[in-house]
């Protein structure tokens, strides 16, 4: 509709016009009669409309540009226009984009021009439902707002950054209209209530509390649908004795039987609902998933699409942490199609459940990869064994060389079944859940004797050995592996992938405690053999090699480690006398030089002297320089800020001193192996684990030991006795007997060099 001129006078026209509207107002439903007519009247939106908001600062001075109001129903996006018309002195048109074509904008355009043109004032053209307008439609009106013709407001129940013209929204404000809250709704039901003129305020109307809150409930946030029930609800509740109109529960409850629940299955309510409902299966959120179902089923979803995700969530994202699951979940979609609705709810709950409750792997995700593989490598020849031999294998010997794994034992055996030019390339990464983490230890160290038995392009000759795994040493080592921390993981990780063991490799771990490396070389290296050399001092030292022997003693001879003792200063003789004759593939460790550098040239020549031509060192070596700073373990707001900079400083100059226990860098531990005649790659580890704070650790951190300066002798080189104090008490309260998180820094060092 077209708002009269301002200026002008009413003619008998206007006339019958303004009685045909007043008969049509007074007949309006209550939610049309109630409308807003001021931001005053307003409810609601007070994050867009609220006191000192742009918008509202935009409508009272009369200087809107472009608006698209979105939100869902009920949240006064049209009110807001019609308050919007009220308010300016610009010609405001309305059209309904679901009645309206190119034909009515150009006419609304024109009339804006002539408008313009005779009286100087501009034209807001609103439209209702704004993403209904095709691409034409809104194509048509782009230029007109573009060149400020009209100025548009559109309203609409869809996300206008998918639903509407990019060019459109991008010379627009949006504004996001939220669901009106319990408070919001009971000024409109008071509202209602009250007003002479358009409400029930001249008639003898009550609503019982209870009645009132179910109505504000069941609304859910939608104005409209709380006051056609409102109105149901009077209208159709017969006067008492005395007149007066009662609205009680049960009559509420008549009135509003279902909540109103915004979903269209071709908008954002559906692509945001089911992508709820399937983060809620995926992240095993049962709970959750069941809300997002029923919240679709009530509002009208196909169940059979609803199947369609679910069977690909089983594929997807259980996988084979659960293979069954994919059978089953079909299995409840075949029970749905036999029974229908209602009773086939059931078997979708039970769908829903079996996929949120299922153990989680998206290790399927894999053949994406290998996809884009395919896509982005040049085509890769097939391997001559593995091609078919059945028409050529006399002439070009397609299929000679092909191991029949089933021939072998555990019909397996390692051969090349990837192209040559992706050999190592890694597409199945097994999950640690459910059915796939029993097979993943198989998987995973069947990939690395394929790798090692595998010839490839390299200085040191690969893949000399294979054979079947020992099942007994298989075993072991899974025992004696199995309680190594986060930390100690990570360390022997690094060290392992950087000394890329192979099966025939002999490898000795120096510094050999806990036997931490000695068991994962062991385990990769069953045609070699692995070495524990114990370097600690006594009594330590001897009782770490039999406590090792202890634990290999129940392997066979043939397959056991060999632990022998021998101090890292003396490393040429215990090497003499614990290995003699032997030369290693590989000598790893962690910790080895306990945090000194000043031996470790001597010692590096030493082993130098028992490597292999290819052999090579891998170390993992703590820098006492990069060590955690006790000072950042503790709040110091309350302390002096002098006292604070001087603990810093101090607690900097302790770890930066020039000397081989604590001024030392990773370049100078390669420094040290590269004196040694080696060529090195040396980068860090950072690890980080929750460490309790015991008395006990806590009276060795700063008492230290005999042949060690704890760290308030340290600080006391750097700060007064009386500050040193003040700073232990401070310590001692903040971190006794908590958890803190500490933070280690290594060097891993990987030297190559071995004898030619």
């Amino acid at each position: 509709m077209t708002r009269r001129n301002r200026s002008g006078s009413a003619g008998s026209g206007d006339l019958f016009a303004r009685a045909a509207e007043s008969a049509i107002a007074e007949g309006a439903p209550l939610a049309a009669r109630m409308r807003p007519r001021t931001l005053d009247e307003y409810v609601g939106q007070d994050a867009i409309v609220g006191r000192g908001r742009l918008l509202r600062r935009a409508i009272e001075a009369d200087r809107l540009g472009s608006l698209i109001f979105y939100g869902p129903p009920g949240t006064g996006k049209t009110t807001l226009a019609q308050v919007i018309a009220g308010t300016t002195e610009a010609e405001f048109t309305a059209l309904n984009a679901v009645l309206s074509g190119v034909k009515d904008i150009r006419e609304a355009v024109a009339r804006a021009r002539s408008v313009r043109g005779e009286q100087g004032r501009r034209t807001i053209l609103f439209i209702d439902e704004v993403h209904r307008f095709n691409k034409a439609q809104q194509d048509a009106l782009l230029p007109w707002v573009e060149n400020g013709t009209v100025i548009l407001i559109g309203a609409t129940t869809e996300n206008p950054y998918f639903e509407v013209n990019a060019a459109l929204v991008s010379r627009s404000r949006i504004f996001r209209l939220e669901p009106l809250t319990e408070d919001d709704l009971r000024a409109v039901a008071d509202a209602a209530l009250n007003d002479r003129d358009r409400g029930y305020g001249d008639f003898d109307v009550t609503i019982d509390a209870d009645a009132l809150d179910h109505l504000v409930d069941v609304a859910n946030g939608d104005a409209r649908a709380l006051l056609n029930a409102l109105e149901l609800a009077v209208e159709t509740t017969p006067p008492g004795s005395g007149g007066d109109v009662r609205v009680t529960l049960s009559v509420a409850e008549e009135s509003i039987q279902q909540r109103a629940v915004f979903y269209d299955r071709e908008g954002d309510a559906h692509f945001d609902a089911i992508s709820a409902f399937i983060k809620a299966c995926r992240g095993s959120d049962a709970d959750a998933a069941l809300y997002w179902l029923a919240r679709m089923i009530h509002a009208g979803e196909d169940p059979r699409y609803l199947f369609r995700r679910l069977i690909i969530l089983a594929g997807e994202d259980v996988g084979l942490a659960d293979p069954d699951c994919i059978v089953r979940v079909e299995a409840c979609a075949k029970a749905f199609d036999r029974i229908g609705l209602p009773e086939g709810r059931y078997p979708l709950a039970q769908a829903t459940l079996l996929v949120a409750t299922a153990p989680k792997s998206n290790s399927t995700m894999g053949f994406f990869e290998a996809l884009a593989t395919v896509k982005r490598e040049r085509t890769e020849d097939v391997p001559d064994h593995l091609k078919d031999g059945t028409r050529d294998k006399e002439g070009f010997g397609h299929g000679e060389g092909y191991l029949y794994p089933h021939a072998y034992r555990d019909h397996w055996v390692a051969q090349q079944y990837l192209p040559a030019g992706l050999q190592g390339q890694v597409y199945y990464q097994p999950s640690d859940q459910g059915w796939e983490a029993g097979i993943r230890e198989t998987v995973v160290r069947r990939r690395e004797a394929q790798l090692a038995a595998l010839e490839l392009e390299s200085s040191e000759p690969r893949g000399l050995t294979t054979g079947p795994e020992g099942a007994e040493i298989d075993r072991w080592t899974r025992r004696a592996m199995a309680g190594a921390g986060a930390e100690m993981g990570a360390i022997r990780d690094a060290v392992i992938d950087a000394a890329d063991l192979q099966r025939h490799h002999v490898v000795c771990e120096a510094r050999a405690r806990t036997g931490l490396l000695t068991w994962e070389a062991l385990r990769r290296c069953p045609e070699g053999s692995a070495w524990a050399w114990v370097t600690d001092p006594p009594p330590a030292g001897p009782r770490f090699a039999d406590a090792l022997r202890e634990q290999v003693a129940a392997l066979d001879a043939l397959v056991r480690p060999v632990v022998f003792v021998g101090g890292v200063e003396r490393a040429g003789p215990a090497l003499e006398i614990g290995a003699p004759d032997v030369h290693f593939d590989r000598v790893i460790g962690h910790d080895v030089f306990g945090g000194r550098i000043d031996g470790v040239e001597a010692w590096a020549s030493a082993v130098r002297d028992r490597l292999t031509a290819h052999g090579r060192i891998v170390v993992a070596e703590v820098v006492p320089r990069e060590a955690q700073r006790l000072s950042t373990l503790v709040p110091t707001g309350d302390l002096d800020a002098d006292l604070v900079a001087a603990w810093h400083a101090a607690d900097d100059a302790i770890y930066r001193a020039d000397d081989d226990r604590a001024g030392w860098t990773p370049d100078d531990l390669g420094a040290a192996f590269v004196a040694a005649g080696f060529t090195i790659d040396v980068r860090t580890l950072r690890t980080e684990r929750t460490l309790q704070v015991s008395d006990a650790l806590l009276t060795r951190w700063w008492d230290g030991a005999a042949d060690r300066p704890g760290y308030a002798a340290r600080l006391a080189d750097h700060m007064s006795d009386d500050d040193v104090r003040r700073v232990r008490r401070w310590f001692g309260a903040n971190v006794a007997r908590r958890d803190v998180r500490w933070t280690t820094t290594r060097a891993l060092v990987t030297a190559r060099g071995g004898q030619p």
